[in-house]
């Protein structure tokens, strides 16, 4: 996450998501922003759905004005405004930077954990989503991933996870499906699903003891965000190994895609 994004189109769907699984859940969430320095790049203009209240103000219409109004408050753009109000009720916050170097960021991560202590679900927001092997751990620009090896030490604590991930130049099915079964072996006993914007899938994990909150959580994402926020939904339940071995995934059935901005 850059401060340079907030407040655009992809933040709107981001935060209604989070907004829903609150909605549905009562969870104690913990968002780490997982940010990076802004680089100047043009991401994060996309704000003109701002303008169209007819066509976007419905979806959710507190956070759309509150969204709004952040914006118009001042030039600066920066995630720290979103802290500062109610949108995210039962939430905490965990905004330091994501640092490149090994041991600065391990004890970034021991931070992190130490943070989500409280918590029930953490969201995890990185620029572009679980590692890539052009990227190892501790390179330039490292920061902008998550590591399975972060992810394995949340579960265990006891952490539901949601996970922002870009989508790759691969066909969607096969990518959420791939990035699924990922997930479910490094999250023992967890419930998992997707959830995609244009851009973007949520991978979600549940721990046992929230596996009933996934049909509230997927029902109240669909009742407010059609068209906009669409469930992947497997073909027969599927849940995380618990004994090493991992059961196939089932055919996934997908939602028609829709064109946002």
């Amino acid at each position: 996450m850059k401060d340079q994004y907030f407040g655009d189109i992809n933040d709107y769907r981001n935060f209604g998501l989070l907004r829903a699984i609150l909605r549905a859940s009562q969870l104690r969430i913990l968002i780490a922003w997982m940010l990076t320095p802004n680089d100047g790049g043009t991401d994060g203009k996309h704000i003109t759905y701002l303008d169209k209240p007819k066509q976007w103000s419905h979806f959710d219409p507190v956070l759309f004005q509150t969204l709004k109004d952040l914006l118009e408050s001042g030039p600066q753009r920066q995630v720290s405004l979103i802290e500062a109000t109610d949108l995210f009720p039962n939430t905490a916050y965990f905004s330091t930077q994501v640092p490149d170097n090994p041991a600065a960021r391990r004890a970034w991560f021991t931070s992190l954990c130490q943070q989500a202590q409280d918590c029930d679900l953490v969201f995890l927001d990185p620029d572009n989503g679980l590692e890539v092997k052009s990227k190892p751990y501790g390179v330039r620009h490292s920061s902008k991933y998550l590591y399975w090896h972060e992810v394995t030490p949340l579960w265990e604590t006891g952490k539901s996870l949601l996970i922002y991930q870009h989508f790759i130049r691969e066909t969607h099915p096969f990518f959420i499906q791939r990035m699924l079964t990922a997930l479910s072996q490094a999250t023992p006993g967890s419930l998992v699903e997707a959830f995609s914007t244009k851009f973007v899938v949520f991978l979600l994990a549940l721990q046992p003891e929230h596996h009933s909150l996934h049909v509230p959580i997927v029902r109240a994402v669909q009742e407010n965000w059609a068209g906009q926020i669409h469930h992947w939904e497997l073909a027969q339940a599927h849940y995380g190994a618990s004994s090493g071995s991992l059961r196939s995934l089932a055919e996934v059935k997908i939602d028609q895609m829709k064109t946002g901005e």
